[in-house]
């Protein structure tokens, strides 16, 4: 018998008992809309998660921070590792790393109208700049072509206070303070030691007077989009620049004399070059990036990366998907029972039938066939359905929880349900195959029935 004809002969007997194939199809409709609806369940607070953290530090990203130490033999100590231009390129030719990205990272002071305020400014590249996927409320992001420019996150103004009674507007009444960083003239004082000294009327040691630090009008160049208040990148809170031009700055306005923050020689004097602050590493896989940290600690320095912590949430969240999708296939193992109970009855009502075929000479064969088509097609219909009614429910589900106070509380963002693309039709074979299992001992039972007991049959 041609696969054709098996196909429109399990067509027919599903169509000449319709109720009871409609209600069969509807337990796999269930079932799979259950297992699909579960599984995009945790799909979903997984790619939240992994959405939420990327906002603030790339997957693939080591941090090195300033700071770490190792032991010298020649002098029996321990030394600081210092980040310098040197170890950018020793960085560049190890294997797995696609880019290094230096920062110089410095604080000052600001001082505009009756506020005061501390500045947290980092020097970036212009290559890190790019990647960086900052949003821009007003003017644009800091270029190479021009002299130091500062572009202010959306957070920056909860650093100022009013200078004379030393209250924040923020921290106190919730406010901003009443500066435009766009147009007015911000005064940005970068020897923060010598501006608290004469403030306070002396040096150090009480002895010698200190006049106060010169004042430098520094250009707004754009400012992040993002409500005041609002927390959407690392930076909100702090000031960006190019780094060239930072180092510029900072050696013109130093001259030969220390930079805050910079380390300097035994003599008090400061190097020739600036040391960054700390640097990113882009490696080319996640897969790479622990092994890469464990290789730069072992050389002194002080490096760090989220690359394990994120493969722990990953293994919980996939345990979460797995405990959704065991608890959707209880149902579908209802609906496979269900199928075995409706090929068992329709095994029985045919038994005639089979027997007639039998002794017509239709392979046995064929007869497994046919019921196995017709519980595979079962399966194939409530598959079908069930995909359908899935991505219906998701979008009620996520319609009912977009923007609720729960879902922002958990830092979940975006759909809290999402079906991957390969679900759909995995989901769909899937039935087939339960359908097609849940129809084999029945079949078994057709195959194996005597052909005169089965004419004999009433």
């Amino acid at each position: 018998m041609k696969f054709f004809d098996l196909l429109r002969m399990s067509i027919s007997n599903l169509w000449k008992r319709k109720l009871r194939t409609v209600l069969t199809v509807l337990g796999v409709v269930i079932g799979v809309t259950s297992i699909v609806v579960m599984v995009a369940l945790g799909n979903g607070l997984k790619q939240s998660m992994l959405d939420s953290y990327d906002n603030y530090n790339s997957m693939t990203q080591i941090q090195i921070y300033s700071g770490g130490y190792y032991y010298s033999s020649s002098s029996s100590q321990d030394e600081e590792k210092r980040l310098d231009d040197a170890f950018v390129q020793e960085l560049l030719s190890m294997e797995h790393v696609e880019a290094v990205y230096p920062k110089l990272n410095i604080s000052a002071i600001a001082k505009v109208g009756q506020y005061r305020g501390y500045l947290d400014i980092y020097g970036v590249t212009q290559e890190e700049l790019a990647t960086m996927n900052i949003s821009v409320a007003q003017g644009s992001l800091p270029d190479s072509d021009t002299e130091l420019k500062f572009f202010y996150g959306n957070n920056v103004l909860m650093n100022f206070y009013i200078d004379k009674t030393n209250v924040s507007p923020w921290w106190e009444n919730n406010e901003m303070p009443n500066i435009d960083v766009m147009n007015d003239p911000i005064f940005v004082i970068f020897d923060e030691d010598a501006y608290w000294s004469s403030r306070n009327g002396s040096s150090g040691d009480g002895s010698t007077p200190v006049k106060q630090p010169k004042k430098y009008i520094i250009e707004a160049c754009g400012l992040m989009d993002g409500e005041f208040g609002e927390w959407g990148n690392r930076y909100s809170q702090s000031i960006l620049c190019d780094i060239d031009a930072l180092k510029a700055e900072l050696k013109r306005i130093f001259k030969k004399n220390p930079i805050p923050g910079q380390p300097t020689r035994k003599n008090g004097k400061p190097y020739n070059e600036l040391f960054y602050s700390e640097m990113v590493v882009q490696v080319d896989d996640m897969a790479n990036v622990t092994e890469l940290t464990n290789m730069i600690n072992d050389m002194g320095y002080n490096a760090n990366s989220s690359a394990e912590w994120i493969q722990q949430q990953l293994d919980s969240m996939n345990m979460i998907q797995a405990v959704l999708g065991a608890i959707g296939a209880v149902a579908m193992l209802v609906a496979a029972i269900s199928i075995t109970n409706t090929m068992m009855m329709s095994i029985y009502e045919r038994t005639k039938e089979i027997g007639v075929m039998k002794v017509l000479g239709c392979d046995i064969r064929n007869i497994q066939g046919l019921f196995l088509m017709e519980a595979g097609f079962i399966g194939f219909i409530g598959g079908v359905v069930g995909v359908g009614f899935s991505y219906l429910l998701s979008l009620v589900i996520n319609g009912l929880v977009a923007g609720s106070d729960a879902t922002a509380n958990m830092g979940i963002t975006g759909a809290i349900c999402r079906i991957p693309l390969w679900l759909s039709p995995l989901a769909i074979v899937f039935a087939v195959v339960i359908g097609m299992v849940a129809g084999f001992i029945p079949s078994l039972r057709a195959m194996r029935l005597s052909p005169l007991a089965a004419i004999r049959n009433e």
